[in-house]
């Protein structure tokens, strides 16, 4: 049978694991919507005809990947 410190010390382990899984998600949304914004740039450097889509699309995308770090960040 387990005990009862054997227990708690999973679940405080448990939330140091949410602390490092809630960073990572930060960085990897930081990391996405940084490319995101690269990219966006190197198009509308090459086809500055076109900047006004390519900045909606991008804005559109940096959005959604900021949401879905939100999301992760409240499921923790």
């Amino acid at each position: 049978m387990i005990g009862l410190e054997a227990v708690s010390g999973i679940v405080g382990s448990l939330g140091d694991l949410k602390i490092i899984g809630g960073g990572l998600v930060v960085i990897g949304a930081g990391i996405g919507i940084g490319k995101i914004g690269a990219s966006a740039l190197e198009a509308m450097a090459r086809q500055p005809e076109l900047a006004g889509k390519i900045q909606t699309v991008m804005l559109i995308a940096a959005a959604l990947i900021e949401g879905i770090g939100f999301a992760a960040l409240f499921a923790l």
